[in-house]
């Protein structure tokens, strides 16, 4: 038996997608000819303008719907007005580097609100629609982060391997039904944030920008090259499709052998 991908008839509900990761997992969800639902906190022409050029250039519908994934009741929101949701990729995050003596502990509430709780709220919702549907796919972003540790990201790290967690109790609790949840482990990837981060570090160590690359961002990534956001768009694609039907409570790990040390 052949498969072919075509999410043509689904709806893709996407947290934190106005950039990166997030933008990059949409654009693949369209150009397989799902509807997509952009989301992030803002509420910008640019943030509509974005939806526009999907759709555009896809022939799909592609909307933009405001919401603050720090906040519950929002995250809740975001999928009650988007109507509909076959697939849902709890994406969003936010980062803060601290020793845990000296870790605020409102950046440890924000991390763990938008990293984590934010896939508990919405996921809560999107579930009951998958099953009316008859179908659905939970794909969480979690990170080389969510299955190893680094020291001074206390709230990320224990906020993607809950996420990690929480997929595979999504798994179970609908293993029996055509619905599969998965976690995506992101290495470094190479997003406009980490983009902007190169000159800084270039400054801070003294270095080419290859050197910074390959020796201080790279240093744990054993294929020294960036991930890209196309390939995490693919890869979640891939995870929506018949062919992995039977993929469900687990891990991939998009991060050059990362997690192979």
């Amino acid at each position: 038996m052949a498969f072919e991908i075509s999410l043509a008839g689904k709806t893709a509900v996407i947290t934190g997608s106005n950039s990166g990761i997030g933008l990059g997992i949409a654009w693949e969800m369209a150009r397989a000819g799902a509807d997509v639902v952009l989301n992030s906190f803002t509420d910008r022409d640019e943030d509509h303008a974005i939806a526009e050029e999907i759709s555009k250039e896809t022939n799909t519908k592609a909307r933009y719907i405001q919401a603050d994934m720090s906040k519950g009741d929002q995250c809740r929101r975001l999928i009650t007005d988007a109507g509909r949701c076959d697939i849902l990729v709890n994406n969003a995050g936010i980062q803060h580097v601290a020793a845990i003596p000296d870790f605020p502990a409102d950046k440890w509430d924000a991390i763990i609100a938008i990293n984590l709780s934010s896939a508990f709220h919405t996921s809560a919702i999107a579930l009951p629609m998958m099953r009316e549907a008859g179908w659905g796919r939970v794909v969480n972003i979690a990170s080389a982060h969510g299955l190893t540790a680094s020291p001074y990201k206390a709230a990320y790290i224990a906020a993607k391997h809950g996420i990690v967690g929480l997929t595979k109790t999504t798994a179970l609790e609908t293993a029996q039904e055509p619905i599969t949840a998965n976690a995506i482990c992101p290495g470094y990837v190479l997003t406009p944030i980490v983009e902007k981060q190169i000159p800084d570090t270039m400054k801070e160590y003294d270095m080419s920008r290859e050197d910074v690359i390959q020796n201080v961002m790279l240093k744990r990534q054993p294929s020294k090259e960036f991930a890209t956001t196309e390939q995490m768009g693919g890869t979640a694609v891939f995870l929506c499709s018949d062919a992995a039907a039977q993929i469900t409570g687990t891990t991939i790990s998009v991060d050059g052998g990362w997690t192979a040390l």
